[in-house]
């Protein structure tokens, strides 16, 4: 008996942490929740990747900005500014919105153009 509570555990923990792809009783839960529903799509997103794809004119003071928002030296900012001539870079990962707002500006005032993704 305990054999088998302990099996439906598991299979209760991998089917939610598999997002109920193994189906069982979770599984019509789940899809009634997402078909009722539709709000999980206007959710806004809490954190944003920042993505340089222009420098613009300014170079220097791109680098500066990549610098402060980055943290990297000198070397590192300007290496990924160059690095932009040949596809668009990602400056930084999982920003909340509100700070990915104010780096966008510092950007665009610098002159580069910038995607929050």
């Amino acid at each position: 008996m305990k054999m088998i509570l302990k099996s439906t555990a598991l299979a209760l923990l991998l089917s939610c942490s598999l997002g109920h792809a193994m189906g069982g009783a979770g599984a019509p839960a789940g899809g009634g929740a997402a078909a009722g529903g539709g709000a999980a799509p206007a959710e806004e997103k809490s954190s944003f990747n920042i993505i340089l794809t222009a420098v613009g004119d300014k170079k220097i003071e791109v680098i500066k900005v990549v610098r402060d928002a980055t943290q990297k030296g000198l070397k590192e900012s300007k290496d990924v500014v160059d690095a932009v001539a040949s596809g668009e870079q990602i400056v930084k990962e999982n920003v909340k919105k509100e700070e990915a707002e104010e780096m966008k500006k510092k950007f665009e005032a610098a002159g580069a153009k910038v995607e929050l993704k």
